[in-house]
């Protein structure tokens, strides 16, 4: 096999790594995200402005920063790496299960800021009509919030699915550069220019930006037709 089949291989190894970790991240996140959302929502907590904050840290938050405190947390002498020993689990960082540890919780904010806004845009009827015919709590949420907010899912499932895509510094700093465990595509991007592999480089960037603005002329043209979120900001 010569140097450019191999290049081809390992290329698409990341790619089909990157797709896998980005359609879990984003799956667990929908799962857990959404009625973290939906509290944020709707509490009058006083732990409402500091929980909101912590979701929206890695907005602003170096994500060496990020990826630097979960490698201490998850390593040997951190307590969940002690905890994840003693389980018999073994140590999170440079798995694919630390990745998406990780990735979860960089890309928290653009699936639990979409989510929250899509919640609040409802307003109180609908819910309160569904209250009148007897719905329960989960009846209402399940019901008529979800189905209402559906296009609020849709832009966080499509941002949060293009943010771990696009992740670098926290996949890097927990994940390494394992070939066929945790390299993706911007670390193998990040390979190919540290070797002056520049055609192989291009091929990874020109895929990754036209990802990034095709979801984003996506995600803007749905906010042209009445979806009720558009991107996250701090």
């Amino acid at each position: 096999m010569n140097a450019v089949d191999v290049d081809w291989a390992t290329d698409l190894q990341a790619v089909a790594l990157t797709l896998k970790l980005a359609f879990v991240v984003t799956a667990l996140l929908l799962v857990l995200g959404t009625p973290l959302a939906w509290w944020l929502a709707h509490t009058r907590s006083r732990w409402k402005a500091p929980l909101a904050a912590l979701v929206a840290l890695p907005l602003v938050l170096p994500p060496t920063v990020l990826g630097f405190y979960l490698l201490m947390l998850m390593g040997p002498h951190g307590w969940v790496g002690k905890a994840t020993q003693a389980l018999g689990i073994g140590l999170l960082p440079f798995s694919f299960a630390g990745l998406v540890i990780a990735s979860m919780l960089y890309s928290m904010p653009f699936v639990v800021q979409p989510l929250q806004t899509a919640f609040e845009a409802i307003g109180a009827r609908p819910l309160e009509a569904a209250a009148t015919l007897r719905a329960g709590p989960w009846e209402r949420f399940a019901h008529v919030a979800l189905p209402l907010a559906r296009r609020g899912m849709i832009t966080a499932a499509v941002l949060g699915f293009a943010h771990t895509v696009g992740e670098f510094g926290v996949v890097l700093m927990i994940g390494g550069n394992i070939p066929g465990a945790t390299r993706v595509i911007s670390t193998q991007l990040y390979n190919h220019v540290e070797a002056l592999e520049y055609p192989a480089a291009h091929r990874l960037a020109a895929l990754l930006l036209v990802f990034s603005f095709a979801v984003l002329l996506w995600v803007y043209r749905l906010r042209t037709r009445g979806a009720l979120i558009g991107p996250p900001s701090a």
